[in-house]
């Protein structure tokens, strides 16, 4: 993926990010973990867990697509005000591969910034040893969200 240029909003958009990221029971759930904030991308990784699998020990696709909803989530986060929000609005999963391997990587990047809407990519990898494969593809759409109290950083 390419890596576009951005300037976030807010100076301190790496701590509001992991905040955020703090207060996600999900991603607690599944053990994630922030592993890299820029402006316009956040990487999410993950380590495979026997509790986080589907019937053939694969991790589950609603879990990879969890992990990836909140990459791209986060990626569109950091370019945002400081008073602002965050939800998801759309988005697809393209299923690549069985997600086979020991630990996980998400990647979320934003390719189309704005002041309410933003357009975000995602994508997983497995990691055996030191092999990468990339087994799933998400794009996104992100709303902007200011003056909700039940919406908040």
């Amino acid at each position: 993926m390419d890596t576009p240029q951005f300037e976030p909003k807010d100076a301190a958009y790496a701590a509001r990010v992991e905040a955020s990221f703090a207060l996600q029971g999900a991603m607690a759930t599944l053990g994630a973990s922030l592993a890299k904030i820029e402006p316009g991308r956040v990487v999410i990784e993950l380590n495979w867990a026997a509790s986080l699998t589907q019937q053939h020990g694969f991790l589950h696709a609603g879990i990879v697509a969890t992990a990836l909803d909140s990459a791209c989530g986060y990626a569109g986060f950091t370019l945002m005000p400081a008073d602002a929000g965050i939800l998801t609005i759309e988005y697809k999963i393209n299923l690549l591969a069985p997600a086979k391997g020991q630990r996980f990587r998400m990647v979320g990047q934003v390719i189309k910034p704005g002041r309410t809407v933003t357009v975000t990519e995602g994508r997983a990898y497995a990691i055996d040893e030191s092999r990468e494969k990339l087994i799933a593809t998400m794009s996104a759409t992100l709303m902007t969200i200011v003056g909700r109290a039940d919406v908040k950083n």
